[in-house]
């Protein structure tokens, strides 16, 4: 299926996809991620706004329920991070990562600790924040101090996993106080505000990236300007430029439990919290049949607990033929060579509600193509799926390096796509290590073996540790440039070698400056 390399076409997946393609062909298109197969319909179908379309028996209750889960599971994800950041008493930090109450953020002062299990793939090239905000609360105040010459960003989503406002130096943004506010507001742009940025959502979340080198003292030289990223509500606002230590927040030692306790979005989670998405997220165009559909569902299942066992029978099939699969990159975006995917849409989702729920599974609040390019690989070059206890080559020919105008990194993640324990060794590598050894011809060779091969040799830079069992390579390339992408650039395959063979590949290597692309 487009959009679903390595994905069987299930026949619950085809009438799913088949249900929701016919909804949006009369007046938004056929959706990018899902497959392009004529409709069974002979007209548009019309809908009145909030109008409920009536389910009257468990057939009609599961074919409704699976195409809900497709659409609504990246949404049901904010709602549960917003659910349990309601609960977060103040600022602080738990297992590694940033929370806050609602309508604040919260910073770290360093890339993301090793092992951490709250979110997939985190990377290990910048300092993370993260908030989420309810608009219809109040609108916030989000602080953009003067970075200078580093590469940073804001992401701005809103409930649908979507970006709705350009914020990072890819974007040229100023220093200065930027006003967010949900799709009703309608108040005076306040004196000191640089710009008004809207979410088409009642909820949004922002998370900032800021990058910083591995040379000695560039993430402290990044942590002033660290300091003065925060988010409060617009009565907090004074018109100056507030600071605080991000190194002085407490420990929250009940959060992340609370968090990892609550296991994700699941089905009966998701059929309680249905009636608040299809309240909170409004319709785009060309939804309005679908949302008919979605409130039956939810009236149905309010009315009749036997459709309610229905609903929720079929929502676990969907999530063990369709979601769960969706984990795994290869069934993540298109299809490129040497088994790379990559996605094209990433966080302008718009109606592809497939490429959305992949992206929100395996590797959530990804950013849009023209901010960051995510290359993901599960297998080798041959096809089989990468092992921790074989040893790969990537080569990067000499001009071939990643298109950056920002930053580029490689990352090995585990099975369940966290990081591996920092002790067996690097897991990441670069454009921020300055150390990178070129071949005499220019070419960049990375090593990706056992922690065991190569955890006395952590020093050579282009040798990557590999948990045991199966794990994955993530390529990211930050303000990528998107003409030499567009011209059909992609990164080298992960051929398998004996194991000595590739260390001793990666080492013969000398340090050099990097080649010009």
């Amino acid at each position: 299926m487009a959009g679903l390399p390595g994905l069987a076409p299930t026949l619950a997946l085809a009438g799913i996809v088949v249900a929701l393609t016919a909804t949006l062909l009369g007046s938004a298109g056929t959706p990018r991620g899902v497959a392009r197969r004529p409709a069974p319909v002979a007209a548009p179908v019309v809908a009145a706004a909030n109008a409920v379309e009536a389910l009257a028996n468990a057939a009609d209750v599961r074919r409704i329920a699976g195409e809900a889960y497709v659409w609504g599971w990246p949404l049901a994800y904010v709602h549960q991070c917003r659910t349990a950041l309601e609960k977060v008493p103040r600022i602080g930090r738990s297992e590694g990562m940033p929370f806050a109450p609602i309508n604040q953020l919260a910073m770290l002062v360093d890339t993301v600790a090793g092992r951490s299990m709250l979110i997939p793939c985190p990377n290990q090239d910048v300092i993370y924040g993260f908030g989420v905000f309810d608009l219809a609360d109040t609108p916030v105040v989000i602080q953009v101090p003067d970075f200078g010459d580093r590469v940073w960003m804001y992401q701005l989503g809103d409930q649908r996993t979507d970006s709705f406002a350009d914020i990072g130096c890819m974007h040229g943004t100023r220093p200065g106080a930027y006003l967010v506010v949900g799709p009703r507001w309608s108040g005076p742009t306040p004196p000191g505000i640089a710009a008004v940025l809207r979410c088409p959502t009642r909820y949004a979340y922002c998370l900032p990236r800021v990058f910083f080198t591995a040379e000695p003292g560039d993430r402290e030289a990044a942590l002033p300007a660290v300091n003065r990223i925060m988010a409060y509500p617009l009565a907090d606002f004074t018109g100056a430029m507030r600071t605080t230590d991000w190194a002085r927040t407490k420990w929250l030692p009940a959060v992340a439990g609370r968090i990892r306790r609550g296991g994700g979005v699941t089905p009966e989670g998701f059929l309680r919290a249905l009636p608040d998405l299809l309240a909170d997220v409004p319709p785009l165009a060309g939804e309005e049949p679908l949302y008919a559909r979605l409130r039956g569902l939810a009236a149905a299942v309010a009315r009749d607990p036997a459709l309610a066992a229905a609903a929720l029978e079929a929502l676990e099939e969907a999530d063990a033929e369709i979601v769960a699969p969706l984990f795994h990159f290869r069934n993540v975006g298109r299809r490129l060579p040497g088994h790379w995917t990559t996605l094209d849409n990433g966080a302008a989702f718009g109606t592809d509600y497939l490429a959305r729920t992949a992206a929100a599974k395996s590797n959530v609040f990804v950013n849009r193509s023209c901010e960051t390019r995510y290359y993901y690989l599960d297998l080798d070059a041959a096809g089989a799926r990468l092992a921790g206890d074989h040893a790969y080559v990537l080569t990067f020919p000499a001009g071939s390096l990643p298109p950056s105008r920002g930053f580029w990194s490689l990352t090995v993640y585990d099975d369940r796509h966290r990081l591996p324990d920092d002790a067996t060794g690097r897991h990441s590598v670069g454009s921020r290590d300055p150390a990178l050894a070129f071949g005499p011809d220019g070419s960049l060779t990375i090593a990706v073996g056992p922690a065991g091969a190569s955890a006395d040799a952590r020093g050579s830079v282009n040798r990557l540790s590999a948990p045991a069992g199966e794990f994955s390579l993530y390529l990211r390339i930050y303000w990528p440039d998107t003409s030499l992408i567009d011209a059909g650039w992609t990164p080298p395959a992960a051929r398998i070698v004996p194991r000595p063979a590739a260390m001793a590949r990666a080492d013969s290597r000398s340090p050099a400056a990097r080649p010009a692309d």
